[in-house]
């Protein structure tokens, strides 16, 4: 083939190949681009520790809650452990949604501490189980609503400020329950003191003393 020739021919190859750099390369980089954006950034430590927290208190929520179906004496008692039930398996469901779409974990199982709270409570029976579930479920109400309002005005992830948000009514009205339900249930025996203890009927510390004798005074870890 004569050098001309071949030379029209490299020309028109290297035309080609710049034509498929100068549209191919555009879309690639934007699909890099776009694979960028779609991944979820990550979470202010703040924020990723609020869900941890929330979602190790529900849960424990959960299971303290069928322990009071089971044990409470006060039909009052009762009907809050069941409430405590259902609105915390929906809270737990809006948690492991929300984790989903922030691509983070949480907790599958309630902390160490809480298991030991269960035990604790699950060694007591009737007026005494009562009281101290019932004297836990207001401090850490107190303590959860405090800090729920905390999440909803400082979050930086607008996500979790939109839970906390929307969590906050339902807190504050399982507090104002928890605090009508522990007023009534204070039973005679649990409340005799001894040297400055409260003790039970078998000369035991009392039922709150026991369940609250950790730091803080309440579910450690928890928000629930």
């Amino acid at each position: 083939m004569p050098a001309d020739i071949m030379s029209n021919f490299v020309k028109v190859f290297e035309q080609a190949g710049l034509c498929v750099v100068l549209v191919v390369g555009p879309a690639i980089a934007g699909a890099q681009s776009n694979v960028r954006s779609a991944s979820p950034s990550p979470l202010a430590a703040g924020d990723r520790k609020f869900l941890s927290e929330a979602a190790d208190g529900s849960m424990a929520e959960v299971e303290l809650g069928k322990l009071a179906v089971q044990k409470a004496a006060d039909e009052g008692v009762k009907k809050f452990g069941q409430r405590m039930v259902d609105d915390h398996s929906k809270v737990n469901d809006e948690l492991r949604q929300l984790a989903g779409r922030e691509g983070i974990e949480l907790p599958a199982a309630p902390s160490a501490k809480n298991r030991d709270l269960k035990r604790r409570l699950a060694s007591l029976s009737g007026a005494f189980f009562d009281e101290a579930y019932m004297t836990n479920m207001v401090t850490d109400h107190k303590e959860d609503v405090a800090a729920f309002q905390r999440e909803s005005n400082l979050a930086r992830d607008p996500q979790v400020k939109s839970f906390a948000t929307q969590t906050l009514p339902r807190l504050r009205g399982q507090l104002k329950s928890a605090q009508e339900i522990a007023s009534k249930t204070t039973s005679s025996k649990a409340t005799s003191t001894s040297g400055g203890t409260i003790q039970s009927g078998t000369g035991k510390p009392s039922p709150s003393k026991l369940a609250l004798n950790k730091p803080g005074g309440s579910k450690a870890g928890a928000l629930w």
